[in-house]
């Protein structure tokens, strides 16, 4: 008798299933998801193809910290040349990092790409990354206010700095200023979107918060005030409810910026015996005063009042409506503010457009943007006509509020590093050559290019990387300062010329009296020789023959085409001389 198995009803009987397929996304989703990205890649293209306009144009202040990067790379320490004593002469220590990794790698100090000198070409390619990266972190901010929109908020945020020749010139200048502002754009992002998501107070945000600020801090000494920004938020939005997870927050914010950043410092006190750079030290920064703050309106001027005043009104309507824009954008409100404080307090600039507001300008496109926006959403077709109309107008007054000050830069860019290693690195090489002089001292105050090109030891006479000579600018004793050159240094070469003349007192008559001789007389000062270091009087002749025509002419084309936007070869090293 055989068994049979019970036959199970239809509906019991287990079945073979095919896959099921997750439905396919519909176009518009697609292009939702690609937006933002494609808005970041836009705006950024935007940038790239203004700062373009600038040629190979590198400002010579950024060369001395490509000097402290050959250096620190070939493990000879920060120092600005082979032999020097440790000083730190540079005030972007996170960006030397990046250069001297860069070099470390083959990308930086090592030749040219395509006919360009990878001491040009690697910085503005940091600088194209770092601000795709600040207009992806607008985008992270927008999206926690306007997510449909976000890609507005970045293309409007974009086409404004692309219109900044300030914003452009200065992340594009070879300086850390790119990295400045995506550390800015980062804590924004950070904030805004721990506030709109309740996770403020969360570790994440916090020590997140804390790393920016730490990066902020070692990019640019004033940097350091976005340390107060995750707590100067935290007060604004904590609940009593939630008082002891807010001073977790606040303590683990505060452990993450102050345990690195003080083991930092007592590395730079332990090497260079001083608590803040010697940069700092030799531009004799003074306790700020109440009046100092009123240089913040240059800026507003410069943006365009008409702009200014139509992004007031746009930030202040999201504002006073109460949810979730309005707190995003207190939010946002806070590293903005601290960063104009800065801005106020470092004092004039002698740099022209700027220098030091690339993260106002970061900041206070992104809270336009994203308050035009916000509106847009809220308005109905005759008030975003209206908002249209208005943001339209005030770029158009903008843009040509800021043309004679852009056509001037761009005509008169700041001192480039080729020029400055053309005239000052290798001209002066050329003068130790035809004069014999073996192991000699050169003084002028023109350092980036010279210390990229030059074979002698150099003595800064802007004391940034000289401590006895930043000493003397921070007492105003000029009096220290020239026994120190003339009698302490006696370097065997010595240039100055402009405000350096007054400013140091080193006239050509005190040079005279100290056994100097002129070699090149320009405007009210020049290039000079110690008499008793030249064996040859001949030898004076011919070099004052060979160098007259020669610099006339180098001096003459330095605001060329080709000279502003940068014309120095392939690559920068030490021994160059001067075309015969």
């Amino acid at each position: 008798m055989t068994a049979t198995l019970p036959v199970l009803p239809d509906h019991h009987r287990p079945s073979r299933q095919r896959p099921t397929t997750a439905p396919r996304a519909s176009p518009a989703s697609r292009l939702r998801r690609w937006a933002d990205p494609a808005a970041v890649l836009t705006a950024t293209a935007l940038i790239g193809v203004r700062a373009a306009g600038l040629g190979r144009w590198t400002v010579d202040d950024a060369a001395v910290t490509f000097a402290y990067a050959r250096s620190v790379d070939q493990g000879l320490g920060p120092v600005q040349l082979p032999g020097a004593s440790p000083v730190e002469g540079y005030s972007n220590p996170s960006w030397l990092v990046l250069l001297a990794l860069g070099r470390r790698l083959g990308l930086f100090d090592h030749g040219s790409f395509l006919g360009v000198s990878d001491l040009v070409l690697y910085p503005k390619v940091l600088a194209l990354l770092c601000t795709a990266g600040t207009l992806a972190c607008v985008a992270l901010t927008a999206r926690a206010v306007v997510p449909g929109r976000a890609w507005a908020v970045t293309l409007l945020a974009g086409a404004a700095l692309a219109a900044n020749l300030s914003f452009v010139a200065w992340s594009f200048s070879g300086l850390e200023n790119p990295l400045y502002g995506l550390t800015a754009a980062a804590t924004a992002a950070v904030l805004v979107r721990g506030v709109t998501r309740d996770r403020l107070t969360g570790p994440r945000t916090a020590a997140a918060a804390g790393a920016l600020a730490l990066l902020a801090a070692l990019t640019r000494p004033d940097g350091a005030v976005l340390a107060v920004a995750y707590p100067l938020v935290v007060v604004l939005f904590a609940r009593r409810r939630d008082l002891a997870r807010s001073v977790r927050a606040l303590a683990l914010h505060a452990g993450v910026v102050a345990v690195p950043y003080g083991a930092f410092l007592l590395w730079r006190h332990a090497v260079f015996g001083l608590w803040v750079p010697n940069t700092a030290v030799a531009k004799a920064q003074q306790p700020p005063e109440l009046a100092q703050l009123a240089q913040t309106g240059d800026l507003l001027a410069y943006a365009g009042w008409a702009l200014a005043l139509i992004g007031a009104l746009c930030v202040g309507a999201v504002l006073a409506r109460p949810g979730r824009a309005r707190r995003a954008l207190v939010a946002l409100l806070v590293p903005l503010l601290l960063t104009l404080l800065a801005y106020g307090v470092l004092g004039q600039d002698w740099m022209a457009l700027y220098r030091f507001a690339t993260p106002v300008w970061v900041l206070a496109a992104t809270a336009v943007a994203v308050s035009a926006v916000a509106l847009w959403e809220a308005e109905r077709a005759r008030g975003r006509a209206v908002l249209v109309a208005a943001l339209t107008g005030a770029l158009v007054l903008a843009h040509a509020g800021q043309a004679d000050a852009e056509s001037s830069f761009k005509s008169h860019p700041t001192l480039s590093m080729c020029f400055v290693a053309d005239r000052y690195g290798e001209v002066f090489n050329t003068y130790a050559e035809r004069l014999g002089l073996r192991h000699a001292t050169v003084a002028l105050p023109d350092l980036g290019g010279t210390l990229l090109t030059t074979r002698l030891r150099v003595l800064d006479l802007a004391g940034l990387t000289d401590r006895s000579v930043a000493d003397a600018y921070a007492s105003g004793d000029m009096r220290a300062l020239r026994d120190h050159v003339l009698r302490a240094e006696r370097p065997e070469l010595l240039h100055v010329h402009a405000a350096w003349v007054d400013k140091t007192g080193l006239t050509p008559e005190r040079l005279a009296d100290a056994g100097y001789v002129p070699l090149y007389r320009q405007q009210n000062g020049g290039d000079f020789v110690r008499a008793d270091a030249v064996r040859e009087p001949a030898r004076l002749t011919a070099v004052r023959a060979w160098a007259k025509p020669y610099l006339d002419d180098l001096i003459a084309r330095q605001n060329t085409p080709v000279h502003r936007k940068g014309g120095c070869g392939a690559t920068l090293t030490p021994g160059q001389v001067a075309a015969r």
